[in-house]
């Protein structure tokens, strides 16, 4: 058990990491060191994972006893695994939090500036919204949750050049040109029978995507409302210029919705978060707002 100024919200700090990231080691070291200087009183786990998705494992079984904050020192993707580990309890009095340490930490970006050491002995905690995305198929039916965002066609085929491509600024500038030369539109069937195509959708609950600039001028991921950013069917110079807007003057305000439906006409890619999955043909996809789902600091 920690102090007494802990006690009210925290009986310990879990850090949840990947251990095989570069200079991970001495980075736990040193946070672990700076947590025991402010807070002496401290206690401190450390859970590093073994193989993808141990993440979500890790936090569903932290999530379930006492009153931890988990703390997940990673990108997105890793961020994502935490939330839904959580998520997965079926009572919990868990709050999480990042730590940036992946090569997109769009969330963490997105979210007002905090002392680490501070939040934690003021133990105030607050509620966001995540997404909730629901595929319902032939397969039979798959529910996560979302953080930030969840793309349809461009964002995620973006996410998968890059990864193949290799990082540094130069080799994604290079994967984004090749992914734009080979992205096909995908058809998209609303509730009441209307088809659409588009070559991007995103529904995203901040208003930064860091790989692709100002999505929304919206930047409230606790009001029951997420935006819905979308690009039908069209030339390259349309997609191109509105990734140019994106990352210069941003896309300005989008429409708000508390849930949205379709079903996929076709097999099309899809990011969650940091989590690139393929979504098959006539799946039905419910997105909802799932209003102060996560406690967070």
């Amino acid at each position: 058990m920690g102090s007494d100024a802990l006690a009210p919200h925290f009986d310990r700090v879990v850090l949840i990491f990947n251990p095989d990231r570069a200079g991970m080691g001495t980075r736990i070291a040193s946070l672990e060191q700076e947590l025991l200087a402010a807070l002496p009183d401290l206690t401190i786990e450390t859970l590093p994972t073994a193989f993808a998705g141990h993440a979500r494992d890790l936090a569903r079984s932290a999530a379930t006893t006492g009153s931890p904050l988990l703390i997940s020192i990673s990108g997105d993707g890793g961020y994502n695994e935490v939330v839904n580990g959580v998520m997965d309890a079926s009572s919990t009095r868990a709050v999480c939090t990042v730590l940036p340490a992946g090569n997109a930490n769009d969330h963490f970006r997105s979210m007002p500036l905090r002392q680490l050491t501070e939040a934690i002995r003021e133990g105030s905690v607050r509620r966001m919204d995540l997404l909730r995305i629901t595929l319902t198929g032939e397969r039979g039916q798959r529910v996560q949750y979302a953080h930030s965002y969840i793309g349809f066609g461009l964002t995620p085929l973006m996410a998968i050049g890059i990864e193949k491509g290799g990082k540094g600024k130069i080799l994604e500038l290079l994967s984004v040109t090749r992914t734009l030369s080979s992205l096909k539109p995908f058809e998209l069937e609303r509730a009441d029978g209307a088809t659409a195509h588009f070559d991007s959708l995103v529904l995203a609950n901040i208003s930064r995507m860091a790989k692709y600039g100002t999505v929304s001028e919206k930047n409230n991921p606790n009001d029951g409302q997420f935006e819905v950013v979308t690009l039908p069917h069209s030339g390259r110079w349309r997609i191109a210029l509105m990734t140019l807007r994106a990352v210069t003057l941003g896309l300005g305000r989008q429409p708000s919705v508390s849930s949205y439906a379709f079903t996929t006409r076709n097999p099309i890619p899809c990011q969650i978060d940091g989590e690139v999955v393929r979504v098959p043909a006539n799946t039905h996809v419910l997105v909802e707002s799932a209003k102060h789902a996560l406690t967070t600091i």
